[in-house]
């Protein structure tokens, strides 16, 4: 009955993350060429591995190998339409499954003409890049969706097209000719810094990812945060929001992470008292919120040190304070929730021993702690990935009960390969969009028109900014997410003084909470999929509880200090965090109509209002906000003490 009963959720969740992950669209190949799938990716894991520990090779190079690899894969799992079968594979796909790598193993096999050539492209080249162009469109649409396609084809008539748009956008135009070698035969394209950062050590950390769900992490995030917060009011609430938080570190996908932990902590959600659509949306936000944590942030933050050119170790510690402010957000509205509805934790019987917890399985901790000591420390994404892939392994061989089996590693290796496919189509994508716009100029162009819109205002320019990158994150991977939203959104808040990292940092986050803000909210129709409730109410709730981030990118824009900028003294770091936490505190109890008890409508205008001021960093919005908060709770006071009195 138990064994049917696992059963039952492993095929639901499967079912829920095939209809809103691309990704986990895949065919299930048996027999031989279940083996050759196999073969192609564990040797594509054994490649990346081989050049991080003995050199990555020429760039160009390394990239179209790299490329040829995730193609291939791509079009030999990823069916044409959801219409064809799944357990076997159509001659047109297995044609494209060829056809595409060679177009990049063309650029290896011709790799000194090409350079001898300096940007002269011919007729062959031509007829290839055009081809490579395309299929990378098309491998794109199947495993990531329309969304990023659809831009990177805007882009591409912008080039082609652009000196019939009259105004600031305008531009000389391009040859087709031109655009096709531009795209396709230099590392100002397909094969930039994003696909750059996915050949060498983004696909290392998802490797490590595969090899730690082997050991059993994700179990074990799950268990230390029953033992931390089970008990609590709300308590498997609260366990979803560390569990999802811990397990984002590793995670890139957000979608993903809600199947993952949320088949889970749904069911002891409602099984608690919280409504199906609350129990989704915490999920939801809880893993959405993994994209924003440090030290990975959805291999974002590599990126982000390639853009900015902002050392990796200073972006991570300065996405600290925004990323814990956000948790803390969603912390407070699922406790007032809970409060609101009266109810409790899970008793001490329910609930792991913390000690026993650390004592058995603790050990699997070591490579998380490797990893973090060896950024820090000075150490490339790439090798401090490749060593924790090593502590990983050896860290499970301390007991038996987590050790890694032989056979479990070509499955890792093989599992690692599949997971970054999505990442490769959707850098080399965003590749296509970077390539315009370093052609083209358009990154420079659209920045100057969001700030002529908003007439030069901050404060407006922030709102714009804000939904031009909710609207260009749905749907979007993480990494194309940012690569897109800094591309486009960011530079209109450089051109008015806001600093590098504040500006991308802002331009991310709401890329990134698109996936909870509806009408497309991947991550809370996930959630809701699971919780089975209604998707556009979930979406809703999600947006509620993720309140903090739709306020704290404005409060860093306006502070750099939170995230670390131009920091003399503790002090100035101190104040506003105090000012930020304590309006999101406030806003949080608003929004869940709770706060200490429950709130009369004006009361809750009152602490809305004064919550948001407190987020917005200044010191005469500080003192407004302190006066409305303590207006508000005096007059919750006197209401309660009379409605006892009574």
């Amino acid at each position: 009955m138990i064994v049917s009963n696992e059963k039952g959720t492993t095929d639901q969740a499967k079912e829920i993350l095939e209809k809103y992950d691309r990704e986990a669209r895949y065919r299930s190949f048996r027999g031989f060429m279940a083996k050759i799938v196999a073969a192609i990716a564990i040797t594509f894991s054994v490649f990346q591995i081989y050049t991080a520990a003995f050199g990555v090779l020429d760039a160009m190079i390394q990239r179209s190998i790299h490329l040829a690899f995730g193609s291939c894969l791509i079009f030999l799992l990823y069916p044409t339409s959801k219409k064809w079968p799944r357990d076997r594979l159509h001659w047109f796909d297995l044609l494209l499954a060829i056809v595409a790598p060679l177009t990049t193993i063309y650029i290896v096999v011709n790799y000194k003409e090409l350079v001898l050539r300096s940007g002269t492209v011919t007729r062959l080249d031509f007829v290839v890049g055009i081809l490579g162009i395309v299929l990378v469109l098309e491998a794109t649409r199947r495993i990531v969706g329309l969304p990023i396609v659809i831009v990177a084809l805007c882009f591409i008539l912008y080039a082609l097209y652009g000196r019939y748009i009259p105004g600031i956008m305008a531009h000389r135009g391009v040859s087709l000719q031109r655009l096709v070698g531009h795209l396709f035969y230099t590392t100002e394209g397909i094969f930039g810094i994003p696909l750059g950062v996915s050949s060498t050590f983004v696909f290392l950390f998802i490797l490590l990812g595969a090899f730690l769900e082997r050991t059993g992490l994700g179990q074990l995030f799950i268990d230390i945060a029953n033992a931390l917060a089970g008990w609590a009011t709300g308590g498997p609430a609260k366990v979803a929001v560390f569990s999802s938080g811990m397990m984002g570190m590793i995670s890139g996908s957000s979608v993903a992470n809600v199947v993952g932990t949320g088949t889970f902590t749904i069911p002891m959600m409602k099984k608690l008292g919280y409504k199906p659509e609350f129990a989704g949306a915490v999920e939801a936000t809880a893993s959405t919120g993994g994209q924003l944590m440090p030290p990975i942030m959805g291999a974002a933050a590599f990126l982000m040190a390639e853009f900015t050119g902002i050392a990796y170790s200073k972006i991570i510690i300065s996405a600290a304070i925004p990323a814990a402010l956000y948790y803390f957000g969603v912390w407070m509205g699922v406790h007032w929730e809970a409060k609101k509805l009266g109810l409790r934790g899970l008793s001490k019987e329910e609930l792991p021993k913390m000690k026993k917890v650390l004592l058995e399985r603790g050990h699997l901790l070591f490579p998380l702690v490797a990893i973090i000591y060896l950024l820090v420390t000075g150490f490339t994404p790439m090798k401090a990935a490749l060593y924790a892939i090593v502590f990983s392994v050896a860290s499970s061989l301390i007991r038996k009960s987590t050790r890694i089996k032989l056979s479990d590693v070509p499955a890792a290796l093989e599992a690692g390969a599949r997971g970054a496919l999505s990442v490769v189509a959707a850098t080399a994508c965003a590749g296509i969009i970077i390539g315009v716009v370093t052609l083209t100029g358009i990154g420079l162009k659209l920045g100057t028109a969001l700030v002529d819109l908003a007439r030069g205002n901050l404060l407006i320019t922030l709102f714009f900014t804000m939904l031009t990158s909710l609207v260009l994150g749905m749907g979007v991977p993480t990494t194309a997410n940012y690569v897109i939203t800094s591309t486009i959104a960011a530079p209109a808040l450089l051109r008015l003084g806001v600093p590098v990292l504040a500006a991308h940092m802002f331009a991310f986050y709401f890329g990134i909470i698109a996936d909870v803000t509806p009408p497309v909210a991947l991550a809370a129709m996930a959630g809701a999929g699971v919780a089975r409730a209604n998707p556009m109410r979930t979406g809703l709730t999600a947006s509620r509880l993720a309140i903090a981030a739709f306020l704290v990118p404005y409060a860093f824009v306006l502070s750099p200090q939170l995230l670390l900028v131009n920091v003399s003294n503790p002090i100035q770091v101190i104040w506003p965090l105090f000012t930020c936490a304590l309006g999101l505190f406030s806003l949080s109890g608003a929004l869940a109509a709770y706060l200490f008890g429950n709130l009369t409508v004006w009361e809750r205008a009152l602490y809305g209002i004064g919550g948001i001021l407190l987020v917005e960093p200044s010191g005469f919005t500080d003192l407004i906000g302190l006066g409305l908060i303590a207006v508000a709770f005096l007059l919750q006071r006197a209401r309660m003490r009379l409605a006892k009195n009574a």
